[in-house]
């Protein structure tokens, strides 16, 4: 089948698997209210509708102000990570590039600390001081992978976002200990926290819009650069300018998702490697699978950190890395081979 008469089809299946793992995260909980209770009090939403559902009005804010909105949070935040690993594999041409191992999250994680804890700034500049984390994060990792080896060798630059990772997260820790009262609220939100009802959706969603959209109109782009920084030239694309932009919107993605999340790991790396095996290697098609397809896969993975020790939880960044850690070994043993 032709690349081009098979995006539309998998961008359709993705947007099935998507509403499909919606439904499961609003449906799903430790609460005991049946899909068919849900599906009636959706209807009476509706104009001219009148129906009785029997949820009380305890379940209803807990499916409409809790359950909804968490939902939508994991999808927003799940496709931004997701296609912000693809941005800076494209990027980078590493497979192992992504915003966690990359030192973004960590820088987000370390300004978006910083503010909450010794800055006292309106909610709206936070995505602001976790985008400057998230590009300083970054360009570390990039430089001290460029000093310590090859310029852009899959281990090098892997070992350097980790280093940077480390270190960066080693002064937030030293940050948190100037405001021990709100010590367990950060750290639930180091492990992820898709919580909080709708203020910060809203919050996240200009941000989440833009970084989207950069990134999509790129797709294009990120194959002709994968081919080379000359023949990109010879067909009139600036590569330098390019990759400039992708590293900016990847990190504003990044910085949106960890500003209202908290870090949550390897979401860019599982997702993009998944939609290159089944769908190719073209990032027309990788990013917006991508997009969709973290969007699904973080949904489902906080309805199994709601449910698998229901009625407590788990952090959703703890059933990511449970994921995410050997996915990303297989995925080191794959590229060691195709260097060797």
């Amino acid at each position: 089948m032709r690349p081009s008469r098979a995006r539309p089809v998998w961008v359709a299946g993705a947007l099935v698997v998507l509403a499909c793992s919606m439904i499961a995260g609003l449906l799903g909980g430790s609460a005991d209210i049946s899909p068919w209770q849900v599906v009636v009090q959706a209807a009476d939403w509706l104009p001219f509708v009148t129906a009785d559902s029997g949820l009380t009005a305890l379940e209803q804010g807990l499916l409409w102000e809790l359950r909804l909105p968490r939902v939508l949070m994991g999808a927003v935040v799940g496709g931004l990570l997701a296609m912000a690993g693809a941005g800076y594999q494209g990027v980078f041409r590493n497979p192992l590039a992504d915003p966690y191992l990359l030192g973004a999250a960590a820088g987000a994680g370390l300004t978006t600390t910083i503010v909450i804890v010794l800055l006292p700034v309106p909610a709206g500049g936070i995505p602001v001081a976790a985008f400057a984390g998230a590009v300083g994060g970054v360009f570390l990792a990039y430089v001290l992978g460029n000093t310590a080896g090859p310029a852009g060798g899959t281990t090098t630059l892997v070992l350097a976002g980790v280093a940077v990772t480390s270190f960066l997260t080693a002064i937030q820790t030293f940050v948190q200990q100037f405001k021990l009262e709100e010590l367990a609220k950060i750290y639930s939100w180091i492990l992820g926290d898709l919580g909080g009802g709708w203020e910060p959706l809203w919050l996240v969603l200009p941000y989440a819009a833009v970084s989207s959209a950069l990134l999509l109109v790129h797709g294009r782009m990120l194959d002709v650069l994968s081919v080379g920084d000359e023949e990109a030239g010879s067909l009139g694309v600036r590569a330098a300018r390019v990759r400039f932009t992708v590293l900016l919107a990847a990190s504003l993605a990044t910085a949106a998702a960890v500003a209202v999340s908290g870090l949550i790991g390897f979401v860019g790396i599982v997702v993009p490697h998944v939609v290159r095996r089944l769908a190719g290697g073209s990032y027309r098609i990788v990013l917006p699978l991508s997009l969709l397809g973290g969007a699904a896969f973080l949904v489902l993975a906080d309805l199994v950190a709601r449910t698998v020790l229901a009625p407590a939880e788990l952090a959703v960044g703890v059933v990511t890395m449970f994921v995410g850690a050997p996915f990303f070994v297989a995925v080191l043993r794959m590229t060691r081979r195709a260097d060797t």
